[in-house]
């Protein structure tokens, strides 16, 4: 188990760089099993969802091979994984199922798991394979879908980021044209875009709401280097928004995050962009309001950091969560160390600017338990957070060795077990 010794600071400074997207990497990786020849992803950050996935992907019958951080995978005779376990351990492990349906016209895979906030079915997914021509069977734990894969058009209730990754790959291989309305628009769709495209897909319209594939016999392999990581960039922003140092964030995209960085901004910091990459200064003081959205709405992976930017903020910030409904668990953590929040349905109330002590805190998810350590590096003392199930390595490269970077005193321990609940 995983338990994280962090100790209050006042002030962060220095220069960071981002890692490559786990958000994108994720389904890039899953695009590898379209075609038989490798395909190289660069920059590909450690995580613990990586590794999962490519366990994954052994099992579908690819071929892997890591040079640092670079990944080939190949797959000459891709199947079904066997492992229902395994596939239910994380939420991306459902975007093997259009490449093995569009590759082989049958995927079987076990319904996803991932961090529990809140209900994320994959309803979605399946309604668009079934209009490309697939047959589904539902059972207890598992989906089954088999068929010849024709192009159609597909609207999406809702713009899932998973749902529209999934259809695209399938219909890469797909007989026909195939449109997707109501799609997704996050960066990280482009990215599969662009790396499909590489691979001799044709797809066009990659980050609007209406997305169209030309299906292809077959694809090739390529080498891509995926885009930073939105989130992670945020996070590492909040945190120097909590201090009146002066960092530099190298590798962002802010054209990919603009709903944060005026948030940011709003708290009173200054941010400069530069050739060089984004540097935040000064301390934000004001409270702010967040309405989470999909994408290019306020994330909901960063509403849990930004409420630990919040409790410095003077005054009363308001978040709206309207994308899951149970992501505000982090909030019962943080008033372990004398934060006032107030939760009413999807409403948080975060009164900030008071005085916080460290104690002994958990981890409850991916960003939540991220948004801790922020927490802590804000209260007086020593904040131990547990993370037993490793949600925050999930999807942060060493998030203390940056923090630590950065003048931080975040360290790893070897402690027991700490009662913190009852």
């Amino acid at each position: 188990m995983a338990t994280y010794r962090i100790r209050h600071c006042e002030q962060l400074s220095g220069e960071c760089s981002i890692h490559a997207a786990k958000n994108a990497v994720l389904p890039i990786l899953c695009a590898a099993l379209m075609t038989k020849e490798p395909v190289t992803i660069e920059r590909v950050p450690q995580l613990t969802d990586v590794d999962t996935l490519l366990e994954i992907l052994a099992e579908c019958g690819a071929g892997i091979s890591r040079n640092g951080d670079e990944l080939t995978l190949w797959t000459d005779e891709p199947h079904s994984p066997s492992s229902e376990n395994l596939l239910s351990r994380m939420r991306a492990s459902v975007l093997v199922m259009g490449p093995l349906l569009a590759r082989t016209g049958y995927a079987r895979v076990a319904l996803p798991g991932g961090c529990a906030i809140g209900q994320r079915p994959i309803d979605l997914h399946i309604k668009g394979m079934q209009a490309l021509g697939a047959q589904a069977q539902l059972t207890p734990g598992s989906v089954t879908l088999e068929g010849e894969l024709r192009g159609g058009n597909v609207y999406l209730d809702f713009p899932s980021v998973g749902a529209t990754e999934n259809i695209i790959l399938a219909a890469c291989l797909a007989r026909g044209s195939t449109r997707i309305e109501n799609a997704a628009k996050e960066p990280e769709i482009i990215d599969l875009c662009s790396c499909l495209n590489d691979m001799g897909a044709k797809i066009s319209g990659g980050g609007t709401g209406t997305i169209f594939i030309e299906g292809r016999t077959s694809l090739h392999g390529c080498t891509y280097r995926p885009i930073p990581d939105r989130i992670e960039a945020g996070t590492i922003l909040c945190a120097a928004a909590m201090t009146e140092g002066s960092v530099l964030v190298r590798g962002i995209r802010p054209d990919h995050m603009r709903a944060v960085l005026f948030k940011l901004m709003e708290t009173g910091v200054t941010l400069r962009e530069s050739a060089a990459g984004l540097r935040v200064s000064g301390r934000g003081t004001n409270p702010i309001q967040v309405r989470t959205l999909a994408y290019p709405g306020f994330p909901t992976d960063m509403q849990a950091p930004m409420m630990a930017l919040a409790l410095k903020l003077r005054g009363t910030s308001v978040f709206l969560e309207t994308v899951f409904e149970n992501r505000f668990m982090h909030a019962r953590e943080m008033a372990r160390l004398g934060a006032n929040i107030r939760i009413e349905d999807r409403i948080a109330l975060v009164t900030g600017g008071r005085t916080l002590a460290g104690a002994a805190v958990s981890s409850t998810d991916l960003r939540g338990g991220a948004a801790m350590m922020l927490a802590g590096l804000a209260a007086e003392g020593e904040t131990l957070l547990q993370d037993p199930q490793g949600h925050i390595a999930r999807g942060y490269a060493d998030l203390p060795a940056m923090l630590r970077s950065l003048g931080a005193d975040v360290a790893v321990t070897d402690l027991p077990d700490i009662s913190i609940h009852g």
